[in-house]
């Protein structure tokens, strides 16, 4: 298990997180032209084989998001993302979003990987896998935004009571030392549960954590390796597959550092096309897993297909 390391003993409670935790989509929901909008009717989980680990991603939310040039692509002008928007057969005044916490059963743990926007959205997925919280052994923390936090804990209620929680530790010392109500009600009551961890620690065997910094000052991702086979969790290390991924110097508003995140984009997503690595995104189109391959300057997202279940 990954050393501990020390953290203060009085924590002042950190900064509101960008990114609200939207609601989940219902059955049906209005639009605005009064109609109902269909029920997507998305599985609310997906299971690949890596070696020895058994990796189920899990929809834990999705929602429709207008005018996303507010969020992506923000040093480009107008032109510029319609066109490239265009191509890739993407309207400009929606998008989708996907919330894909990720299960990874490695024979002797059961660690989940981040726990959505709220208790129920994380066990409702977690029940249609067959994972009750009970399962749970350990629970990651890539980062601390609201959509990654909110599954920890409910009415003065933890989720997880049985697991242990394991988080990077510049992740956890930047919150704690900003105003983040979300901070507060979350991960602080947890706080003598958790194992600060940094760069190469191993959170379980074949189970590796990576520094991936500039999306918030902590941010990690984790690759995991078994029987020979590597993939990656990416978190929110590109928040989406064409204007993040794509582009990986398009400006993301969620990121807090956006010129690190940048690099980090690039160092990354190179290292996982040159070494053909699968990959889970947290806010990849559902069900999160694909491939990275390179693109003109940038990058492009394969979605798997087959692949790991042969």
């Amino acid at each position: 298990m990954p050393v501990t390391f020390s953290r203060r003993a009085a924590l002042s409670m950190g900064a509101a997180l960008p990114l609200a935790a939207p609601a989940l989509l219902t059955a049906t929901s209005a639009r605005a032209d009064g109609h109902a909008k269909a029920d997507p009717g998305l599985a609310k989980f997906r299971r690949a084989q890596l070696g020895d680990f058994e990796v189920t991603t899990l929809l834990a939310g999705t929602r429709t998001v207008e005018g996303p040039q507010g969020i992506f692509g923000m040093n480009v002008d107008e032109a510029t993302f319609a066109e490239v928007s265009e191509a890739n057969f993407l309207p400009i005044d929606a998008a989708q979003f996907f919330f894909t916490p990720t299960v990874v059963n490695t024979g002797s743990e059961v660690i989940l990987f981040d726990t959505g926007l709220s208790p129920d959205s994380i066990t409702g997925a977690l029940g249609a896998a067959g994972y009750a919280p009970s399962d749970i052994t350990h629970v990651v923390i890539t980062h601390m935004h609201g959509d990654h936090i909110g599954g920890l804990m409910g009415d003065a209620s933890e989720t997880f009571e049985g697991a242990a929680y394991i988080t990077g530790a510049a992740e956890h010392n930047h919150w704690s030392g900003a105003d983040s109500d979300s901070f507060k009600g979350k991960v602080a009551p947890l706080n003598d549960k958790f194992t600060f961890i940094d760069d190469g620690a191993a959170i379980a065997s074949g189970v590796t954590a990576m520094a991936a910094f500039g999306h918030t000052p902590g941010h990690m991702t984790y690759m995991l390796e078994s029987g020979g086979k590597q993939l990656m969790l990416i978190a929110d290390m590109a928040n989406h597959y064409v204007w993040s991924l794509g582009y990986p110097d398009w400006e993301v508003r969620f990121d807090m550092d956006k010129a690190a995140a940048a690099a980090t984009r690039r160092r990354v997503l190179g290292m996982l096309a040159a070494d053909r690595i699968p990959m889970v995104g947290y806010h990849m189109p559902w069900p999160g897993m694909g491939y990275v391959t390179t693109r003109d300057d940038g990058f492009e997202y394969v979605p798997i297909s087959y692949q790991m279940m042969l």
